[in-house]
């Protein structure tokens, strides 16, 4: 009989290792020669889904399909705008299907293509990640702005914060 549980933190650890791996390998396949940000599959994508909005407008579809006024409802802090352009983008680039139905007056329905329907999986495990983490950036956060207030030059920015102990031991010439 197998039993589910829970990942433990050395799971996660194990997980990480072996996702840094697989990251690592596929940054070094690039072709740095010749490398072309505009030709950058994993840039192109991500620059597609990557914004607040389409991850929303997905999980508000993944349930079930939406007219757009229910879509609004869903999300209610986007604009008709945003939502628009967002749902555009969305079929543009295959994730959602829009049907448009004869009654009057016409309506319109938005669904997630087959494409839309496998980006739930590791947007879940995305969401998942965000969840478990929020309270700990949350608090990396208040911590970070605490030194950068302590260091600040009184100019109301905040100070350089050293990226590495190398560069916390580099004296000014």
């Amino acid at each position: 009989m197998v039993t589910s549980r829970e990942p433990t933190e050395a799971d996660h650890i194990a997980g990480s290792a072996e996702a840094a791996n697989l990251l690592m390998h596929l940054f070094a396949q690039r072709d740095i020669g010749n490398f072309q940000a505009q030709l950058c599959p994993v840039r192109d994508v991500l620059d597609q889904i990557g914004d607040r909005w389409t991850m929303l407008v997905v999980m508000a579809l993944a349930a079930k399909p939406h007219r757009f006024s229910e879509l609004g409802r869903a999300i209610p802090d986007i604009s008709k705008r945003m939502l628009t352009e967002t749902l555009r983008d969305l079929e543009r680039n295959g994730l959602l299907t829009r049907s448009v139905f004869p009654t009057k007056p016409p309506s319109v329905e938005y669904r997630l293509s087959n494409a839309g329907q496998s980006f739930l999986v590791p947007l879940a495990t995305l969401v998942k990640w965000a969840d478990r983490m929020h309270a700990t950036i949350v608090r990396s956060r208040a911590e970070y702005d605490v030194r950068a207030d302590v260091g600040s030059a009184g100019n109301g920015k905040p100070a350089a914060v050293p990226r590495s102990v190398d560069d916390a031991s580099m004296k000014p010439a």
